[in-house]
């Protein structure tokens, strides 16, 4: 087992998670099965309760597990399957510590930090680094670890000794370590005082940097490269510039493009390794079909505009796999996205009195937008604002996707405007309505919060009679999907039948018949709601269908999308079109 460690310096958001996903994906180019773990030196045990303006999106994986939004980097970049064990962070692994104590696994020891946490950190890294994590079912070869935070902050030191006694632990031949730092532009010059200043505080916890990743805002200077690995006793080729770039997906393109690959397999000794040919030439594929969608966006000129409805637009993480799934779509559709962020609160008829500006601005937005998409969101604030939203979208035709809150307000609104429920609401908003078109589930705990959603990859059942259905044909009429879930509140089971018989169809429902999973308007140009969260599956190579019906019914090209993808399960080998491959 090999381990590539990725810390961090100077500042935090230097980009660790894009530099530690695009390391993963130059190293399953060749024909390597490789798996992630992020470290978070925070005490909440998972992601589920943080406030997204504060930390950005919680990701939600496969098993249910609660996650920070690099493990989507991860899944989006390598296109493998993560669990909650992937993500450790401080709560969790003292959470741990302390349990096995009360049971007397330490048989009556002083419990420490050095070395029982460390060790802990350690044997858990070790333990899940081997777990398969693709359809192959092989163990991986190569683990990448990234450290969250800052090197030298308080809250990372325990696992930054961890990670220097697992170094001594497998050898230095099995472990890497990238430290990404910061080159600041102050006027023209590229300044090297804060990386020489970052890698010193590195060595002093441990750890020695193999190789120096340097975010700058310009092309970092060979005099500028030359100076780091003088000062940072590294080599020439140890240092590799990561400037602005169009797209972060072009960022592995950029590294490749300086050896980088190259240099990690000598380090690493990966050209000792026997690789089977067969996972070579899916390596060589793969990277054969990144290039081209990555690079494709340079050529593109046609634009479409996606105005997203949220209530957490001010902080663009909040919604990262949102924003990432319209990405994967637009280069599908061969088109650029133009992503325009309004708050929901604005759209309201309250704000057109305190702020008349923000209001028409908001609606300006809406009503010229070429698709309209209201994500998910807890809590009241922005819901009417969004409701109208979903009424605009419905009376105008104009394509519409609503992603569980957004699903939720749009059966709001159908009850309220055509079925005559004039105080429908949702028990979340007004648990004393008169009206709930949303109710909560009866099975989740309303005393405890962490971790009691339903969550976690679940079945969608389609139902009979709905082959006329936009969004199914893109499944290839299957009569089941799999997608992510993460929600306590549901459609009320007992108004389903009077939706239906409005004209609103619930196209697809759980294993049960019970619970609502999507809604779609039959005569709409394209009008869908869906309980779960496909923004969560969507990967580069192979995008989310319900993201990529929505934009190309905005692009207006959704029947020759709805005629290539059609019936494909693998979409990989329909990715790259011809006047892409000559790029």
């Amino acid at each position: 087992m090999k381990y590539v460690l990725v810390s961090g310096g100077v500042i935090s958001g230097v980009g660790k998670g894009i530099i530690a996903s695009s390391t993963g994906l130059l190293l399953k180019t060749a024909g390597l099965s490789v798996s992630s773990i992020k470290i978070d030196p925070y005490l909440n045990p998972d992601a589920g309760l943080m406030n997204p303006l504060e930390h950005g999106e919680c990701f939600v994986l496969d098993d249910g597990g609660e996650a920070d939004l690099d493990l989507g980097n991860y899944e989006r970049y390598l296109g493998v399957t993560l669990g909650r064990d992937n993500n450790i962070t401080t709560g969790k692994i003292y959470q741990h510590v302390i349990e096995k104590e009360r049971r007397g696994d330490y048989l009556g020891k002083t419990v420490q930090i050095v070395p029982h946490l460390t060790n802990e950190i350690q044997n858990w890294v070790e333990r899940v680094a081997r777990v398969p994590i693709d359809e192959s079912g092989r163990e991986p070869d190569v683990c990448i670890i990234e450290l969250g935070g800052t090197v030298g902050d308080i809250e990372s030191a325990p696992f930054v000794e961890a990670m220097s006694q697992l170094q001594r632990r497998v050898g230095k031949a099995n472990f890497l370590q990238i430290h990404v730092s910061y080159v600041p532009l102050i006027g023209s010059e590229q300044k090297t005082k804060p990386t020489q200043r970052a890698i010193s505080d590195v060595r002093s916890g441990g750890l020695r940097p193999d190789l120096i990743a340097c975010r700058c805002e310009t092309p970092l200077e060979e005099m500028t490269i030359r100076k780091i690995a003088g000062t940072c006793q590294v080599e020439r080729d140890q240092v590799v510039g990561v400037h602005n770039v169009p797209s972060t997906y072009q960022v592995p393109i950029l590294l490749e493009n300086q050896g980088f690959l190259n240099t990690i397999k000598d380090l690493l000794e990966i050209r000792n390794l026997h690789i089977e040919p067969k996972y070579v030439e899916l390596g060589k594929s793969m990277w054969h079909k990144w290039h081209g969608l990555a690079m494709s966006q340079d050529h593109v000129f046609d634009t479409v505009s996606i105005v997203l409805v949220g209530k957490y637009t001010s902080l663009h993480d909040s919604y990262l796999s949102v924003t990432k799934a319209l990405e994967h779509a637009s280069m599908h559709c061969q088109k650029k996205l133009n992503l325009i962020w309004v708050e929901s609160s604005h759209l309201e008829e309250d704000h057109q009195s305190i702020n008349p500006a923000e209001y028409y601005k908001a609606w300006h937005a809406v009503s010229t937008a070429d698709g309209i998409l209201v994500p998910g969101g807890f809590g009241q604030r922005g819901t009417e604002g969004m409701v109208k939203c979903a009424e605009w979208a419905r009376t105008k035709n104009v394509p519409f996707l609503g992603i569980c809150l957004g699903l939720q307000v749009a059966v709001i609104e159908y009850a309220r405007n055509v079925c005559g429920m004039t105080k429908a609401d949702s028990a979340e908003f007004n648990e004393e309505c008169e009206q709930p078109a949303i109710v909560y589930m009866p099975e989740i705990d309303k005393t405890k919060m962490g971790g009691t959603m339903r969550l976690g990859k679940r079945p969608t059942i389609f139902q009979e009679g709905t082959e006329w259905s936009k969004f199914r044909k893109l499944y290839g009429n299957k009569k089941e999907i799999w997608e992510r879930h993460r929600h306590r509140y549901e459609v009320n089971p007992d108004l389903v039948e009077k939706l239906e018989a409005a004209g609103l169809s619930f196209i697809g429902k759980d294993e049960t018949g019970k619970r609502m999973e999507v809604i779609e308007l039959k005569d709409h140009r394209w009008y869908v709601g869906v309980q779960f969260h496909p923004e969560y599956l969507s990967r580069v190579i192979t995008p989310s269908k319900s993201f990529l019906g929505f934009f190309a019914a905005a692009a207006g090209c959704l029947d020759e999308i709805t005629e290539t993808f059609q019936g494909a399960h693998d979409l990989s080998h329909l990715q790259v079109r011809p006047k892409i491959e000559s790029i």
